[in-house]
């Protein structure tokens, strides 16, 4: 992972959130709201928020908890502000490698999408063990291999086509790329959990057009980045030839593809 790999700036963050948290994101936070709720817990710390699509979730979910939800990005948060949430959140910048909060001081820590950005994900693991209380969960998510999502699969394979001699491999490598099971127990083991609780959630992702996963991944991701590193001026010729990838593959009207996750669940 390249340090560009976390960057989510400039308009990014709005394209993001308009086009990616409805696109992929949305449902799996319902999903994680709905394996947090039985626990009941009362604080809960929320690590790479992003642009607040678990955030609003637990919130509506969960009445009366307190969250406190972080991000390394400014950007991202100053999104997520905009959104607004039912309950009471705090929003706090903060390095998932160095949380600012006492040890054993939250009854929950959730990450959905984020963990594959850390540069050491036992380290990432070993501070959301240190803020638990006994007996705390932490409940977080990646992607599943690429090829098991499909809109990211295909965009992929039609920027590879369009450079050639040097295809853009963000989603491939870093989103996409932490998915192995027995490398994530591993991991999560070595900060101190239990053995977690590892389940496999497939889900269908649904779109208007070809151009709305092509914009989404294309302009809002730091897949932005390597497109225009290799053609600074050529993002929107990257973007329609995402969009004509993905039309021939699933067609030039509504569409709609597979997208799979694995959702980890360990108790400190």
């Amino acid at each position: 992972m390249t340090t560009k790999d976390a960057a989510f700036t400039g308009s990014v963050p709005l394209t993001y959130e308009t086009h990616l948290v409805p696109l992929i994101f949305e449902d799996y936070a319902a999903d994680m709201a709905k394996r947090l709720a039985p626990r009941k817990p009362r604080r809960i710390l929320e690590i790479a928020c992003g642009t607040g699509v678990v955030t609003r979730a637990m919130s509506a979910a969960l009445p009366g908890v307190t969250i406190v939800a972080t991000d390394l990005n400014p950007a991202m948060l100053d999104q997520a502000k905009a959104a607004g949430t039912k309950g009471k959140v705090e929003w706090q910048q903060a390095d998932a490698l160095a949380l600012p909060f006492p040890d054993a001081s939250f009854d929950a820590v959730v990450c959905q999408f984020g963990v594959m950005f850390f540069p050491d994900k036992a380290k990432g693991y070993a501070e959301a063990r240190r803020v638990l209380k006994p007996g705390g969960v932490f409940i977080f998510s990646v992607w599943d291999r690429i090829e098991a999502n499909e809109f990211a699969d295909v965009i992929t394979q039609g920027l590879a086509r369009h450079f050639p001699k040097d295809p853009p491999r963000f989603l491939a490598r870093t989103p996409y790329g932490y998915y192995d099971r027995a490398t994530i127990a591993r991991d999560v083991a070595a900060a101190g959990f239990k053995p977690p609780q590892v389940d496999t959630v497939a889900m269908r992702a649904y779109a208007s057009s070809p151009s709305l996963p092509a914009v989404g991944f294309c302009q809002g991701s730091p897949l932005r980045a390597e497109i225009e590193a290799r053609a600074p001026q050529g993002l929107k010729a990257a973007t329609d030839a995402a969009t004509a990838a993905i039309a021939a593959k699933f067609g030039s009207g509504s569409i709609d593809g597979k997208i799979q996750a694995v959702v980890v669940t360990a108790l400190a």
